[in-house]
């Protein structure tokens, strides 16, 4: 159990305005860019083939689990071969990743680049599992190698983008990716989202 205090708990009004643009924004986006969608999928099949999309298990607001989507980007058996790379960890535990991780697929390092392969959770968005702004979604794992201070990050829905992706995104020390996240719950707004998202 955690007990969590928090200096500021913004009115509900604003959490229902926080849904609202949540909704808009990712409907409106992903009519917008549906032929966008349309394009990477194809650019993926005819890369690497099926699946498309790459769903995963996160944790998500207060720990519970929900599917993440994204559009692939690395090879179909990339879980599985997850474990012959662990020693290539560029950060330390409890987050994960590899520089110039083999896995990656060509079309899969130009969507990650851009971003672009994180269009698929606008879905999550409207659903109502992730929030256009909030600390990213980890993994079920790496929560479980959490210290008491980090679950506070896990007291906000995730989102697809937050304070830490566009204040320092290379960052490879998590601790500075936590703190970062609980500085973004702290100050939380309507115009801290807007300025993120911008």
């Amino acid at each position: 159990p955690v007990l969590d205090f928090r200096f500021s708990d913004p009115p509900r009004s604003t959490q229902v305005m926080k849904r609202a643009m949540d909704l808009l924004v990712s409907a409106g986006l992903l009519l917008l860019l549906s032929p966008l969608l349309v394009g990477i999928a194809l650019a993926i099949l005819l890369d690497t083939g099926r699946p498309v999309l790459f769903r995963q298990r996160r944790a998500g607001q207060d720990g519970e689990p929900f599917t993440m989507m994204k559009f692939r980007t690395m090879v179909a058996d990339a879980e599985e071969r997850l474990a012959d790379l662990v020693d290539l960890a560029a950060l330390d535990q409890p987050a994960f990743k590899i520089p110039d991780d083999p896995r990656i697929t060509r079309t899969g390092r130009f969507l990650r680049r851009t971003s672009l392969d994180e269009l698929p959770q606008l879905f999550n968005v409207l659903l109502g599992e992730m929030s256009l702004v909030g600390p990213r979604p980890p993994l079920p794992g790496e929560v479980e190698g959490y210290d008491l201070w980090h679950r506070r990050r896990l007291s906000m829905k995730p989102g697809i983008t937050g304070l830490w992706q566009v204040r320092a995104r290379r960052e490879p020390e998590f601790d500075r990716w936590v703190a970062a996240d609980l500085e973004y719950i702290d100050r939380w707004s309507l115009w801290l989202d807007i300025e993120i998202l911008a």
